[in-house]
């Protein structure tokens, strides 16, 4: 039972730090006047730029998996053990999980709208 919030909450930190370094960091980088740095950092991260021509693909995979993992925190009848100690290990662990599913949808959020949205005007 520990090992799933574990394996969630690293899912769910991966998925949105994608997000947020393909295609918000840049953004904010060029908005702020600094074009030179993002041009530094893709010729020593060339992937950025592969990750951003595809961040349609990695804004769908990434809001599917936080999608997932807020329906295994939410879903209907899950329950704790009825071990003491495990119970209150299972307890903190699903309110870490929440709290990283909160987190997580509030930063794709930020980071669709700066891609997708913010572009546009």
């Amino acid at each position: 039972m520990n090992d799933r919030p574990r394996s969630w909450s690293w899912i769910l930190l991966f998925t949105t730090t994608a997000t947020l370094t393909c295609c918000v960091l840049p953004i904010l980088l060029v908005t702020l006047g600094l074009g030179s740095v993002m041009a530094s950092m893709a010729s020593a991260a060339p992937w950025l730029i592969t990750l951003s021509m595809y961040k349609g693909w990695v804004f769908a995979v990434s809001g599917a998996l936080i999608m997932a993992a807020a329906w295994a925190v939410y879903r209907p009848a899950r329950v704790c053990p009825a071990d003491p100690e495990l119970a209150v290990a299972c307890a903190q662990a699903d309110k870490w999980n929440k709290r990283f599913v909160w987190i997580s949808g509030a930063m794709w959020s930020v980071g669709f709208l700066s891609a997708f949205a913010l572009v546009r005007f």
